[in-house]
């Protein structure tokens, strides 16, 4: 079968053609519904992107050109921060790259399925054995009847050299990892980077196991143990994470006052590694690509460009947008429903980073192994020194987004709001963060909700949660 035509699976898959394939004809016109990202922060309605390089004053002759990579990337879960960032730049400078979209859904795969120099396969990566299975595809552990849909795997490979990969929740991850990685070793793949994370009871058993991680730990094995060249990256927690919107665990929650409260279960005084998703981690991957597994063949990049505490954290998120923000130290409250994986994930995570653990010290690292957590932001900033911070992302981005999804608190004026009163970072303690009041008095805490990662209307998609 020529790899211009699709193939027959039992999913639904729509096949866009890259623009050099022969198969002729435009793409469906597909409605895409709207969620907490939708306003890409490279489109072209971006500030980002308002006043060009090329203007008088700063015009530079063209360098003579160079050639286009003469590589493609196969892709998978193209819709999440971290691929949807790597296809970005890799489109940009000439690599061709075959995506995998669950659907079509959101700005994000908007923008992928629109690039020239992609081809796209949606469709999941798992198969019903019974189309009337109801069955949550999420739920953690064996899913009797849920397949892999590996015709859709083997022909996304189909004449790459290079894969990203960033496997989720959907079906039985692990058999999902495992078979893109044979797919992967079938054809040949030079490179094959992995988007892993840790399982921390194998760092130590009294520490539990992160459900969604620990699969992602094992399928970094595998692709050890089956020869791929590989590198493997351990990504912080997303800048892109906060939302004033109810989601669970970093929900930055607007108070009645107009200040701003993050609720958590990490110890405020412990670091934790943290990354802009969106605008780090292609550069980052294309690197490790450009300089090949000679050099990065089995190793683990700490993928973090700031490693922060809590009351750090919400400091630089201060300073950016200028506003009192408060952390408070407190559980993970779920008032909504959730996929079923997305629960367990959840409840895993609050015992690993228990509320009630009082040593910052004693808080496992957030990538297992320890030494990793201290190479941050090395690693990152050995593949590339362009990073976006906290403060920068609350500044420009985060009231972009917001005000994509209907708020208006960007434009209100009436508060009164000081940031500097609050708390002194050299100065507060836990004791300080659990019990600080709000700005205007002692108002009654309304705790962080939880968004289902599927919902209408505002919608968050898991890939954003996740990926």
């Amino acid at each position: 079968m020529s790899s211009s035509n699709p193939i027959s699976i039992q999913t639904d898959l729509v096949f866009r053609p890259a623009s050099n394939d022969p198969q002729n004809g435009p793409p469906k016109t597909v409605q895409y519904s709207k969620h907490k990202h939708s306003r890409s922060s490279y489109s072209e309605g971006s500030p980002l992107t308002a006043v060009s390089r090329n203007n008088s004053l700063s015009f530079r002759p063209l360098k003579r050109s160079t050639p286009s990579p003469n590589k493609t990337i196969a892709v998978i879960n193209a819709s999440g921060r971290q691929a949807a960032s790597l296809i970005r730049i890799a489109t940009a400078v000439g690599f061709k790259v075959r995506a995998q979209l669950r659907n079509l859904e959101g700005v994000i795969a908007t923008e992928v399925a629109t690039n020239p120099n992609v081809t796209v396969f949606v469709g999941e990566l798992y198969v019903r054995n019974k189309p009337d299975d109801k069955q949550d595809v999420t739920a953690h552990g064996d899913l009797p009847g849920i397949l892999v849909n590996h015709d859709l795997i083997a022909e996304l490979f189909r004449g790459a050299q290079l894969a990203f990969v960033n496997t989720t929740f959907y079906g039985n991850e692990l058999h999902i990892g495992q078979a893109i990685a044979d797919a992967a070793k079938q054809v040949g793949v030079q490179h094959y980077v992995y988007s892993s994370m840790p399982d921390h009871s194998k760092y130590d058993p009294t520490w539990p196991s992160l459900p969604l991680w620990a699969a992602k730990h094992e399928i970094e094995e595998y692709v050890r143990n089956i020869g791929l060249p590989s590198t493997f990256v351990y990504t912080g927690i997303y800048n892109n994470n906060f939302t004033s919107l109810l989601y669970p665990l970093f929900c930055m929650e607007l108070k009645p006052n107009g200040s701003f409260e993050w609720q958590a279960p990490f110890h405020p005084n412990a670091k934790l590694p943290w990354l802009d998703a969106e605008h780090d981690v292609g550069p980052a991957i294309l690197q490790l690509f450009k300089d090949g597994p000679g050099k990065w063949n089995g190793k683990r990049i700490a993928l973090a460009y700031e490693y922060l505490t809590p009351l750090e954290a919400c400091r630089a998120f201060e300073r950016g947008l200028g506003r009192p923000v408060r952390y408070k130290r407190g559980p993970i409250e779920i008032k909504v429903k959730i996929p079923e994986g997305y629960r367990e994930q959840l409840e895993a995570l609050e015992k690993l980073f228990s509320p009630y653990n009082e040593d910052p010290e004693k808080q496992p690292p957030y990538f297992g192994d320890r030494e990793l957590d201290t190479r941050c932001p090395d690693d990152a900033l050995a593949l590339w020194e362009g990073p976006r911070g906290l403060e920068e992302y609350a500044r420009e981005i985060f009231p972009m987004e917001e005000e994509a999804n209907g708020m208006t608190w960007m434009f209100d004026n009436e508060y009164d709001l000081t940031c500097e009163p609050i708390y002194p970072l050299t100065t507060l303690t836990e004791g300080d963060c659990d019990r600080a009041p709000d700005v205007e008095g002692d108002i009654k805490d309304e705790d962080s909700v939880d968004e289902g990662l599927v919902m209408r209307g505002l919608k968050r998609d898991e890939e954003d949660w996740l990926a």
